[in-house]
């Protein structure tokens, strides 16, 4: 009895050991191993694929002759061409011709990132901070052969990556994993070289390891939606061009009624918005009347109109952050002179400086946007901007003047307004809050009121300090999701109207000030953007 039940242990000590299946080898070295990628290449020689099939889908295992190139096909997607140079090498000194080959697709979820190390070291080039993008199909290539370590190859390692969906630059890198042995790693481009066909990637790689392709988004819309998207633009800046043009009459009279350098400020971020849709409208509508390769002076001319109303739009949309800063942050009676023409310098000067030199260097024409939808069909949209001619500087320029300097923008009026939220909370508790009474339903009432106030003002200030242009964004977060795009089209469009809902908000708030039982201090600081010439 006892050499039966040593026996069947025995078995059954063997059969756990080289029976573990492949599809919970992932998750059985992350358990236990903390370097759970050399652990799964150790083991992926032997786990047990359970239907005794060397080719199963997203797995291939077989015995190859090393004196032959070796061609492994995981998926329809995935193909690694290995050698016979990578294959002699990976036998080290084990005799024979027969080498294993396994190959295999991973999640890419399953590797953790952490930041690369950036100091130099003997044999080690510094890698980049980050390398951008997703990896391609959200799967990862892993390529193992014989039985030593396959580098520094002559002859490289040829990686396939198949793909049906639209995506912009692609990078081929391979997981490299941390020297704090966590589990984590990053991606390398180390001994790999990327090319592209248009639908599949080519890497070729001078070593056997896990491998991927990082991809950027692309714009990706269809001929019904693009168009759904420019009528939606169309609408959205007409009606921003009359209530705009609405809301400086209504800033004109508040200023005759109370010159405040608020009322000011704001007349300043109304105009040029103001400009910004005329001139948007006119580019998109004369472009129109030009024909395929036609370009012409009026065109570059516009496109100089439309590059400096967003410089002083943004411009404006900044100073309007620092003027709440002044008001409500450092000093609340603060005494600047000249304060308004200074700011008149930066928010109209800085831009019309910018814009003539742009100008002078003759960046600015017909631009042409190529948009691929899913079908593979490309179609393009034309508009009086920054000529495609000069591709390097107008990118070049266009990346600094409305991607980097907007973002620092929408960065520091973000945080203003995180202040002044803080401040309106530091109020609403320095003066007790509401404090109850006998009447509690009208306290409640109160309380509902002035909530509601204090949010419609923070709405109110968050579009006159440009926070809506922050989701453009989220578009890339999500990838550039068409629901994102919508969003971002309509908020932004209409972002006349809601400067025009935030003067009648103004005007509201002059014609209640002489009624001192609905003031509250928080409340009364929020809604006075100004301060004493």
């Amino acid at each position: 009895m006892w050499i039966a039940l040593c026996l069947i242990t025995l078995v059954g000590f063997s059969t756990s050991q080289a029976g573990d299946l492949c599809d919970n080898l992932i998750n059985d070295c992350q358990k236990h191993h903390t370097g759970w990628t050399r652990c799964y290449e150790d083991r992926v020689a032997t786990c047990d694929l359970r239907r005794g099939h060397r080719h199963i889908l997203d797995f291939v295992r077989d015995m190859v002759n090393s004196s032959q190139e070796c061609e492994a096909w995981p998926t329809p997607r995935h193909r690694a061409h290995i050698p016979s140079s990578a294959l002699k090498k990976s036998r080290g000194g084990v005799a024979g011709d027969k080498v294993l080959v396994v190959a295999t697709v991973i999640n890419s979820t399953f590797f953790k990132l952490t930041r690369p190390p950036q100091g130099k070291r003997r044999g080690i080039r510094p890698q980049p901070a980050h390398i951008p993008g997703t990896v391609l199909g959200g799967l990862v290539l892993m390529v193992r052969a014989g039985y030593s370590p396959v580098r520094n190859l002559s002859q490289p390692v040829r990686l396939i990556f198949r793909h049906d969906e639209p995506v912009g630059n692609g990078t081929c890198v391979f997981w490299q994993e941390s020297e704090q042995d966590d589990g984590t790693g990053h991606w390398s481009t180390d001994g790999c070289d990327t090319s592209h066909t248009g639908s599949e990637f080519t890497c070729s790689c001078n070593h056997l390891s896990f491998f991927a392709v990082l991809v950027n988004p692309v714009l990706s819309l269809d001929k019904r939606n693009a168009v759904y998207l420019n009528y939606i633009a169309y609408v959205g800046s007409a009606l921003s061009i009359i209530f705009t043009f609405i809301s400086l009459i209504i800033y004109i009279c508040l200023h005759r009624r109370r010159p405040e350098k608020a009322i000011s400020v704001h007349m300043q971020l109304t105009g040029a918005l103001l400009c910004l849709h005329i001139s948007f409208l006119l580019c998109c509508f004369w472009v129109r009347l030009l024909s395929e390769n036609e370009d012409s002076v009026v065109c570059r001319i516009l496109g100089f109109f439309l590059h400096w109303s967003v410089l002083a739009t943004f411009s404006w949309t900044a100073l309007e952050g620092f003027h709440l800063y002044l008001l409500l942050i450092r000093v609340f009676n603060i005494y600047v002179k000249r304060y308004l023409l200074k700011l008149s310098l930066v928010g109209w000067g800085l831009p019309t400086l910018v814009a003539v030199v742009c100008g002078i260097s003759g960046v600015y024409g017909k631009y042409s946007l190529q948009l691929e939808d899913e079908g593979n069909q490309t179609s393009k949209v034309h508009m009086c901007w920054m000529s495609s001619e000069f591709k390097q500087q107008a990118v070049l320029v266009s990346f600094i003047t409305t991607v980097v300097f907007p973002c620092l923008v929408i960065l520091c009026n973000s945080c203003m307004l995180g202040l002044v939220v803080f401040k309106l909370w530091g109020l609403r508790e320095g003066n007790g809050g509401f404090k109850s009474g006998s009447d509690g339903k009208k306290t409640s009432k109160e309380k509902r009121s002035r909530l509601w106030k204090d949010g419609a003002t923070l709405l109110g200030l968050s579009c006159v300090m440009g926070l809506t242009w922050g989701l453009a964004s989220t578009t890339y977060i999500t990838y550039i999701s068409l629901p994102g795009l919508y969003v971002f089209t309509i908020l932004n469009s209409l972002q006349g109207v809601f400067i025009f809902l935030w003067s009648v908000a103004l005007t509201c708030k002059s014609r209640s000030d002489n009624n001192s039982s609905v003031r509250h201090p928080s409340t009364q600081k929020m809604m006075t953007t100004s301060f004493s010439n």
